[in-house]
């Protein structure tokens, strides 16, 4: 019988909400917040484009179980859009492809506006990652070919003008699963007729994360190698091989957010450490007390403030449907 081979990392849960910086892939960065935590499993909640910089929520071990919640959440957008061209990838990185003389009032685009606010269609960029026949968008448009990419339905909460100069707005956005920034900046171009891109892109806020919630790179390392120095090991390294001798994680685990935070959006119930143990071996419970609900589809057990489960409430019962560890 073969052995089964060693779990690689550690068993640490929780949520950076790193702020990105410019250059920077989202893939790129889960490496290093796993590297840094020697993490077992890390995934984030939502891309961010390498020009863009802010808020990518990363979750680490259970936390990745909690990971559509966090990315069905609103987004909030600062963005700046630069009057004039417009570019194949709709943002700095592609070449200019339509330009013109023209430059819009403020007047201008505040009434274009409510236009971009609600309930809207939109197309999402050639350059993106949506799967047109099994293949990326992006793929396909660097071969050179227009891509057909079919309009879909989004959410603006809210569109705000922060600051306008004749050449350029900064607009502050609060949008829904699915919004592509890009796609405003194109489409509010070509309807001011001036045409524009995106010049510059921050995240600034992912429900149900706040500004409050950033640690950046610099932060994570000085938690991590500050008590003993930069480490020489290789980031590319398996977590497994490189601790070789302890190593306090104490201070940058201190920067984690809880996995529960994540599910805010959830009822949450509290539990007895009994209804806990049945419910991490996969059996219902009845929900007691004089508040509980008896219906819900998704509900959250807490025991002792730690997450348990998320789970349905059928009839005054907790059915589990996804089970944490203790």
């Amino acid at each position: 019988m073969a052995r089964r081979g060693k779990k690689k990392g550690r068993p640490v849960s929780g949520w950076v909400v790193l702020d990105k910086p410019v250059g920077m892939g989202s893939t790129e960065a889960v490496s290093k917040i796993k590297w840094l935590f020697q993490a077992e499993k890390a995934g984030h909640a939502g891309t961010l484009d390498p020009l863009a910089s802010g808020m990518l929520p990363i979750a680490l071990g259970e936390a990745t179980k909690t990971v559509p919640y966090v990315q069905d959440g609103a987004k909030v957008y600062r963005f700046t859009v630069a009057w004039g061209d417009e570019r194949s990838t709709d943002d700095l990185e592609g070449p200019v492809t339509k330009s013109s003389e023209l430059r819009p009032a403020e007047a201008e685009v505040r009434a274009l506006l409510p236009k971009y606010t609600g309930v809207i269609m939109q197309t999402p960029p050639q350059f993106s990652a949506i799967k047109i026949a099994g293949e990326r968008a992006y793929d396909l448009a660097r071969e050179g070919g227009t891509v057909d990419i079919p309009a879909r339905e989004i959410e603006i909460g809210r569109l705000d003008i922060v600051e306008h100069k004749p050449d350029r707005t900064i607009f502050e956005v609060e949008c829904g699963k699915g919004t592509y920034v890009r796609s405003l900046a194109r489409d509010m171009g070509r309807d001011l007729g001036c045409f524009g891109h995106i010049s510059e892109l921050r995240r600034v806020e992912v429900e149900p994360f706040t500004p409050e919630d950033f640690v950046t790179i610099a932060e994570l390392e000085a938690a991590r190698f500050g008590a003993q120095g930069e480490d020489k090991s290789d980031p590319e390294a398996d977590p497994a091989d490189a601790v070789e001798v302890p190593i306090d994680f104490g201070a940058i685990d201190g920067l984690l957010v809880d996995t529960s935070a994540a599910l805010d959006c959830l009822p949450q119930i509290a539990i007895s450490d009994d209804a806990a143990t049945k419910i991490r071996l996969g059996n219902p419970v009845i929900i007691r007390g004089r508040d509980a609900p008896v219906e819900a589809e998704e509900a959250c057990a807490t025991s002792r403030g730690k997450l348990v489960a998320i789970g349905a409430i059928e009839q005054g019962m907790f059915k589990p449907k996804r089970v944490f560890a203790g």
